[in-house]
């Protein structure tokens, strides 16, 4: 027991100190990929929902490439692709020294159309929940179209959407993990190298585990309070 303690201990001796900051980078991701994820996915629905049939065409096209291909897929296409493709634009400036993209941003875009794909889904199931009585009533009391969305739709939409939503986050929060590919220093990447200094890859996986567990549970509970307090007044409503 002592000598897992020791493993976990912070320190020159342990690998606490680099797992909490795996941890930290993990954590990190997901929440600032999250609401780029989420706006650009209701860009996405807006776009499927358009009368405009170049943007619905866009749209369609975008949630079927990025629903369609493995996420560890499109992580090696942004990551690689985008480094050759700044390569390219930066040898026509003359310019031809090599360039590295950052590993933790290019994770946040690509994990950030994944979710964008699977999100736009979601958010247009909402739209669709929502009658389209309550539109007609906003505009006959004259609102514009952007004033009836905020403060007629948008409720309403958060509300219905929040539980596919949630089911959302916690598939990036696991999707985070793919980032250890690219050499970004996450959880996943600094359990694999601790496994790889001690050979007891049962023991840092397990702790890994535990981790990935506590942020998903977590998420859970705040995720639960926040449907039960948006369906409040739709629960007094109902009774």
């Amino acid at each position: 027991m002592n000598h897992y303690l020791e493993l976990l201990s912070f320190g020159p001796g342990g690998w606490g100190d680099e797992l909490a900051r795996g941890a930290l980078v993990t954590i990190s991701l997901a929440l600032v990929t999250l609401p780029f994820g989420l706006i650009l996915g209701l860009v996405v629905a807006l776009g499927q929902r358009s009368g405009n049939r170049l943007a619905h065409k866009a749209a369609i096209a975008f949630t079927t490439v990025f629903r369609g291909l493995p996420e560890l897929l499109t992580l090696f296409i942004v990551y690689y692709g985008g480094q050759i493709l700044l390569q390219k634009v930066a040898g026509l400036f003359g310019y031809g020294a090599q360039i590295q993209i950052n590993s933790f941003l290019a994770g946040f875009f690509a994990l950030g159309l994944v979710l964008a794909a699977f999100s736009s889904e979601v958010w247009v199931g909402a739209f669709n929940a929502i009658p389209d009585g309550q539109r007609e009533a906003a505009r006959a009391l004259g609102l514009s179209a952007g004033l009836s969305f905020r403060l007629v739709v948008l409720p309403q939409l958060i509300r219905i959407a929040l539980p596919g939503l949630g089911n959302n986050w916690l598939v990036l929060l696991k999707d985070t993990s793919l980032v250890s590919t690219i050499a970004l220093a996450d959880l996943m990447r600094q359990t694999n190298l601790a496994v790889g200094a001690t050979k007891e890859p049962l023991f840092f996986y397990f702790v890994a585990c535990l981790v990935y567990l506590f942020f998903s549970m977590l998420s859970g509970g705040l995720l639960g309070r926040l449907e039960e307090r948006l369906g409040r007044g739709q629960t007094r409503g109902a009774a």
